[in-house]
């Protein structure tokens, strides 16, 4: 997992330790880095907070004589990370929905993103996430449009031994949230996850159809599905959900299968909101709540 990412930060700190910490000696060092970045997913503005970063706390820096260079360059390397990777709302999942269940009102998550990004099956992820801690699920098949997504979402609750609320293809897709919310208020359910159909982020009468279903659904959160393995798609795809309908959170799917590793870092910085969690694999207790301190330590490896 990020391999190519891994090697880059490697080769950089091997680079960095071995000169002396001057603008002159670092700026050339730091070019290079900043094409490593971008040719690992990284978006251009992220590379550029990263170089920038580090060459205004490395320059000037005084190394004793028995220090740890390395740390010394791994230590600043992790805080400017750790800076791209932080936003000013960090989201509590659990303790979200703890807090409506107390007040004996369901959580709704709005699930959006293309076709093709896991969307549907992170949905049954996050419902036998939840589940395992204890809150009731009902799912709602809110993708009218896609011919199969609701068989598709259905096997997954009879998997989970879940309740779906579906209507027919064509019908209203806030229609069908609403019932299920409906549902759910009045069976005592904890959660509602809703699907809703993978659009390109350019087709704008599509785009305003999910626009309907949130104003309808009012959810808790608006979480966007984004496969990491699309590079500096995914950045595109989050700004334009974001500007569109408005995102809470991002889930980054098929994590597990990406060498270069940089949608994650480009993809908070971008729309500055958390990665709520990773998809690291097929089964549906392949999946992980994202914490940026272990994401940044990790690649640091």
């Amino acid at each position: 997992m990020f391999e190519k990412l891994k090697s880059g930060f490697k080769g950089l700190v091997s680079k960095v330790t071995t000169i002396e910490l001057k603008a002159e000696n670092l700026k050339p060092i730091l070019s290079e880095f900043k094409m490593s970045l971008a040719e690992n997913d990284v978006a251009f503005p992220v590379a550029d907070r990263i170089c920038d970063e580090l060459e205004k706390r490395l320059v000037g820096v005084q190394v004793k004589r028995l220090e740890d260079r390395k740390k010394i360059v791994y230590d600043n390397l992790r805080q400017v990370l750790l800076e791209v990777m932080l936003t000013s709302n960090s989201i509590d999942l659990l303790k979200r929905v703890e807090e409506k269940r107390k007040r004996n009102e369901p959580f709704t998550l709005l699930f959006v993103g293309i076709n093709g990004t896991g969307k549907t099956t992170t949905i049954a992820k996050v419902a036998r996430f939840l589940r395992e801690k204890g809150y009731s699920v009902v799912l709602a098949g809110s993708d009218t449009y896609r011919a199969g997504s609701i068989e598709q979402l259905e096997e997954h609750a009879k998997r989970l031994g879940m309740r779906i609320i579906k209507h027919k293809y064509g019908a209203d897709p806030a229609a069908v949230a609403y019932d299920a919310i409906s549902h759910a208020k009045a069976h005592g359910v904890n959660v509602v996850l809703i699907d809703t159909a993978g659009r390109m982020q350019t087709n704008q009468n599509l785009m305003n159809e999910l626009a309907k279903v949130k104003r309808v659904v009012a959810p808790d959160l608006t979480v966007l599905t984004v496969d990491s393995l699309i590079g500096n798609d995914a950045v595109q795809q989050a700004e334009e959900f974001h500007s569109c309908i408005g995102v809470d959170a991002t889930i980054l799917t098929k994590v597990d299968a990406d060498v270069k590793g940089g949608s994650a870092l480009s993809v908070t910085y971008v729309t500055q909101k958390p990665i709520l969690f990773i998809g690291v694999g097929q089964a549906y207790e392949d999946l992980e709540l994202f914490n940026p301190e272990k994401f940044v330590n990790m690649i640091l490896r």
